[in-house]
């Protein structure tokens, strides 16, 4: 019997996984958690094979508390069960090391199954999930930043405007805003806030 915790900001989220798990003689539910600092007090305390995982909640998201289980030593596999399928939510997750990433729309069948096998320690992914991923690695690799690029991305991050930071680094705001563009274009993203955070994520500008 595969033990389970199931992880989801939502409660009748939870009442229906529970349902459907305990439901069926292959499993059982020990506990629940509404959100990320949650999972880890029930996963240490209760010791589960599977943990059923949502991406964004409260507190402490998804893919931190993957990080967290595996500083922690926990040998409970991580499958994430969520209804975002972007590379800004995939490619986190797997990296953090969840052992599967399914959607939410997943037959009821196809996710026991994707249970089972995530308590083998074999990879599950969903169709969708899987193209990306090939699409991720069959893509060329992204230009890296260039220092000027970072020097005004570590300004923005900081609250400081296109003006602003155009006179701290004694260029024009016009030369800012192209240096912008640029790292939008090699980080894959559209806006500054978007920009800050791919950056922060790929480990590109401290946090200080």
């Amino acid at each position: 019997m595969i033990k389970l915790v199931i992880v989801d900001d939502h409660p009748v989220v939870r009442d229906g996984l529970r349902g459907m798990f305990d439901g069926d003689d292959r499993f059982t539910v020990l506990g629940e958690a509404g959100n990320g600092r949650e999972a880890l007090a029930v996963t240490e305390a209760v010791g589960p094979d599977v943990v059923l995982l949502d991406l964004r909640m409260p507190v402490m998201d998804g893919v931190s508390t993957i990080r967290e289980l595996k500083a922690r030593g926990s040998a409970a596999r991580v499958l994430v069960l969520t209804t975002y399928d972007t590379d800004s939510d995939v490619l986190p997750a797997i990296k953090a090391g969840a052992t599967g990433y399914l959607l939410k729309d997943t037959p009821r069948e196809d996710l026991f199954r994707a249970v089972i096998a995530a308590n083998r320690g074999e990879s599950v992914l969903s169709p969708a999930v899987a193209g990306l991923l090939m699409g991720e690695l069959r893509s060329p690799a992204k230009e890296p930043l260039s220092q000027r690029e970072l020097e005004v991305l570590t300004l923005i991050a900081q609250g400081c405007s296109n003006r602003e930071t155009a006179g701290r680094l004694f260029i024009s705001e016009a030369t800012v805003k192209t240096h912008l563009l640029h790292a939008y274009a090699k980080l894959g993203v559209r806006d500054r806030a978007a920009a800050v955070a791919t950056a922060f994520e790929r480990g590109l500008l401290g946090r200080d």
